[in-house]
């Protein structure tokens, strides 16, 4: 029998049917479709008089936010902080937008509105740090130590407790975020911020001890001796040209594992990212190797060095990206699956893909 030339076979037409996915002819995403568009958020927050007057004020803040802070101030507008926690629990928190849909641009206005964070200066330290505020537990741990660590309350073995806990229990993107956010080196205030992070003034010796004695003090306590384990193990450089014995993000968990024990490191400067022990080879005697050997496991380390660069680098690739669609926040992006190829991608690479094969065999 001959088939008209414009018939498929019926064995081309069943494979399209069951390669069809229900939906597939499905209209794109629309405001009425989107899950909780900023659109939407904003007129449930305007019902609710303090959500309302919250939003409004935090409006307000994007203009004094653009101003760069002081040294000395460290922290957003205690009013701005307060009109942000206001809405922590309101729906604009996880408001979305979408580069296609009806009435985008008052969306977006909406979205930069609730996330002044991402939309004023250079000063990343500052950004990463209004994210943890306006996230709960974030917020209340980083409170834990801020108050533990704070000048005249400071005790400093119960602020490395503190310290301990908020790297160990908040979210790690957030974490991350804060200890290593990235400055530019002219940026003298988000470097001194992202220093002071982990409150050195009390979290670090008041007299720099050395590096053997520190050690000495650690290896005791079963705690700061396996984290220190750990720490030798992930960032240590296998060979002469550097090469690492496990993935940077190995190194980076060991290194933040680290903040809160004897063995606490920091930045040195406000102006580049080295890292080392608070402590001195001076005065090491016959342990002089030995002790520059530890002290530079810190301070002159390639693996360390170059996760810490990695990540910096992503950080500052967060909020570099197209924030024209800001579907989703920082901290969602990276493992949010909405953010995956869609799924009529994918459909129609596998019917292309097929429908090239059945031809060719045809």
């Amino acid at each position: 029998m001959v088939r008209p030339a414009n018939q498929l076979p019926p064995r081309v037409i069943l494979l399209l049917l069951l390669l069809l996915p229900l939906g597939a002819g499905d209209p794109l995403p629309t405001e009425g479709r989107l899950r909780n568009s900023c659109i939407q958020a904003r007129r449930k927050c305007q019902a609710d008089p303090t959500c309302k007057a919250a939003y409004h004020h935090l409006g307000s803040c994007t203009s004094s936010l653009s101003t760069p802070l002081p040294l000395e101030e460290s922290s957003v507008p205690a009013d701005c902080l307060e009109a942000a926690q206001k809405l922590r629990n309101s729906s604009l928190i996880g408001c979305t937008c979408h580069r296609r849909m009806k009435n985008q641009a008052t969306c977006l206005d909406i979205y930069w509105t609730i996330h002044p964070a991402r939309s004023i200066d250079s000063d990343l330290c500052l950004k990463f740090a209004m994210l943890c505020t306006l996230n709960d537990k974030c917020d209340r741990l980083r409170k834990g130590y801020g108050e533990a660590c704070s000048g005249h309350r400071c005790q400093r073995q119960v602020c490395l407790g503190q310290l301990r806990s908020f790297f160990e229990k908040a979210a790690e993107p957030y974490a991350q975020g804060l200890l290593l956010c990235p400055c530019l080196p002219t940026d003298r205030g988000c470097g001194e911020r992202r220093r002071n992070t982990i409150a050195p003034s009390c979290a670090l010796p008041p007299e720099v001890p050395n590096c053997l004695e520190l050690q000495r003090l650690c290896l005791p306590d079963p705690l700061c001796r396996s984290r220190l384990t750990d720490f030798q193990i992930h960032c240590h450089p296998m060979d002469i040209l550097g090469t690492c014995a496990t993935e940077q993000s190995r190194c980076l968990r060991a290194y933040l594992g680290l903040i809160g024990t004897t063995m606490t490191p920091n930045f040195i400067s406000s102006s580049n990212t080295s890292v080392a022990l608070s402590c001195t080879c001076r005065g090491s005697g016959n342990l002089q190797e030995e002790c520059e050997r530890l002290e530079r496991s810190f301070s002159h380390n390639p693996c360390l060095m170059e996760a810490i660069a990695a990540k910096m680098h992503y950080h500052s690739q967060l909020f570099s990206q197209d924030w024209e669609n800001p579907t989703f926040s920082v901290m969602e992006r990276q493992n949010n699956p909405a953010l995956r190829p869609q799924p009529w991608v994918s459909f129609l690479f596998s019917c292309t893909c097929t429908l090239i094969l059945l031809w060719s065999l045809w």
